[in-house]
C-alpha cells in the first residue's frame, strides 16, 4: 500500500470557488491512481487536502487528472495548483491556474519544464499531442477584409473558453479605469466641448490635469 498526500489549491480571486464535486487521479510512470474526490465545497483562497492510497508504488507522479461533476447548478471553478507528496517524500507541483467549467477532466503535467524529446512516457506524448490539438481549435484565423492582419475566427468573445477571455479581474478594473477617466475628461471641460479650443495653452492645461493624476497614480 502507498499513501500520497495531495494538497489542492483553489485561486483567491472572485468566484474562484465552488460547491461542484471535484475529484483526482494520479498518473505516475508505473501506473495510476483510482478515481478519488476532494471535496464538494472549494472556496476562495482556501487549500483542501487529502490522502490517495494505492496498491503499489505509482512511481514518478507525471500527470493528475481533475475531474469536475455538478450535483445540480454549474459552479465554474478556479484552480491554482495541486501538490503531490509521495511516500518516499517527493513533492511534485502541478500548476494549473484555469478555470473548470461544466462537468469536464482536465490533465496537468508536472510543473518542471521538459521539450518534446524529454517525454519518454507514451502517455506524455499523447498529452502534448492533446494539447496541441485543442489549441489549434481554440485559436482559429479568419481575415476580417482583404488586406487587414487576421483575426480570431469567433464573433463574439463570449464565444471563447474562460481562460482565453480578458480575465473578469482585469475587465472590472479597466471598466472602473474608464469611467474615472471619462468623469475626469467631463469635468475637466473636455467631453461635450461645443466650441474650439481658444489656444495651445488651453489644451495643455486641460490634458495637464489627467497626465498628473495618472503619474500620481503610478508612483
Amino acid at each position: 500500500m502507498a499513501t500520497y498526500k495531495v494538497t489542492v489549491a483553489t485561486g483567491d480571486m472572485a468566484e474562484a470557488g465552488t460547491n461542484n464535486s471535484i475529484s483526482i487521479t494520479l498518473v505516475g510512470s508505473y501506473g495510476e491512481s483510482r478515481q478519488t474526490t476532494v471535496s464538494f465545497l472549494f472556496l476562495p483562497g482556501k487549500e483542501k487536502s487529502l490522502s490517495v492510497h494505492c496498491g503499489q508504488d505509482l512511481g514518478p507522479i507525471v500527470l493528475i487528472r481533475l475531474h469536475k461533476w455538478r450535483l445540480f447548478l454549474e459552479d465554474a471553478w478556479f484552480c491554482k495548483d495541486v501538490r503531490v507528496t509521495a511516500p518516499n517524500g517527493t513533492l511534485y507541483r502541478f500548476p494549473c491556474y484555469q478555470w473548470l467549467e461544466g462537468i469536464t477532466t482536465v490533465e496537468v503535467r508536472e510543473g518542471s519544464g521538459k521539450k518534446l524529446v524529454d517525454d519518454k512516457l507514451q502517455i506524455l506524448k499523447e498529452h502534448r499531442r492533446r494539447e496541441l490539438t485543442a489549441r489549434q481549435e481554440a485559436y482559429r484565423w479568419k481575415n476580417f477584409a482583404q488586406g487587414w492582419p487576421r483575426c480570431l475566427n469567433v464573433d463574439s468573445i463570449f464565444e471563447l473558453d474562460s481562460n482565453i477571455q480578458f480575465s473578469r479581474i482585469r475587465a472590472s478594473n479597466f471598466t472602473g479605469f474608464l469611467i474615472f477617466q471619462g468623469a475626469s475628461h467631463f469635468l475637466s471641460g473636455f467631453l461635450l466641448r461645443r466650441s474650439s479650443w481658444n489656444s495651445l495653452d488651453e489644451m495643455r492645461t486641460i490634458f495637464s490635469r489627467t497626465q498628473g493624476r495618472d503619474i500620481g497614480g503610478c508612483l
